[in-house]
């Protein structure tokens, strides 16, 4: 799965770190602020989509008064501690980041989450330091399945798109690395599991947990 590969660009939720779980209480309870009921249809409408599009999103189709800005800040504040106190590294996580630290590969975030979000959890979990390049959906045109951010930031890591692997845990999420012309594995996740099929049949390459890898 390594050969030819010179950075490993990581999807954060979902994949490097269990956390998918939250969203959809955090939908659910953020809408009945407005007296809205979560439609079935909501998660995935938006999957795949960077914060800020999310929030555009749920402002057009709810018709929510508040600003994009207020709604973001809503939403880092209804997360925070759930991310700082109850969100875990993926099984096998932290020794593939040690093992590709090992063998010289760059290593590189590439989420659709908020950038407040996403700070805290890498210190909290104390990873931030095998990253050379974090990035947001919100820094790039368009958030995924555009392939924007991966090749945002291979070019932040100057590698060619080629010799990128993404590890990703959604359809949306493969297909921007498959369009960036990079190779990818799927990660299972229990919120993903009626995507499973698809997943496997799109990506390079599959598994069931980053222990398979060590």
């Amino acid at each position: 799965m390594f050969d030819q590969i010179d950075a490993v660009l990581f999807d954060l939720d979902g994949t490097l770190i269990d956390s998918m779980w939250m969203w959809e209480s955090i939908d659910i309870e953020y809408l009945k602020r407005f007296g809205l009921t979560c439609p079935k249809d909501l998660q995935p409408s938006i999957e795949g989509m960077s914060f800020s599009e999310t929030a555009i999103y749920f402002k057009e189709r709810f018709h929510i008064s508040d600003p994009i800005e207020k709604i973001k800040r809503d939403w880092n504040e209804m997360a925070y501690e759930k991310y700082k106190y109850e969100v875990p590294l993926k099984k096998g996580a932290l020794e593939l980041l040690h093992k590709l630290k090992e063998k010289k590969i760059k290593m590189g975030i590439a989420t659709s989450n908020s950038v407040t979000l996403v700070k805290m959890v890498l210190e909290q979990l104390k990873v931030r330091s095998f990253f050379d390049a974090v990035h947001t959906s919100c820094e790039v045109p368009k958030g995924k399945p555009s392939p924007d951010i991966y090749l945002f930031v291979a070019d932040k890591l100057n590698v060619i798109p080629q010799k990128c692997l993404v590890f990703e845990d959604i359809v949306s999420g493969i297909l921007a690395g498959k369009s960036a012309g990079m190779k990818t594995c799927a990660v299972y996740d229990k919120y993903s599991e009626s995507q499973e099929q698809q997943k496997r049949q799109l990506a390079d390459f599959y598994i069931p947990d980053f222990t398979v890898l060590l």
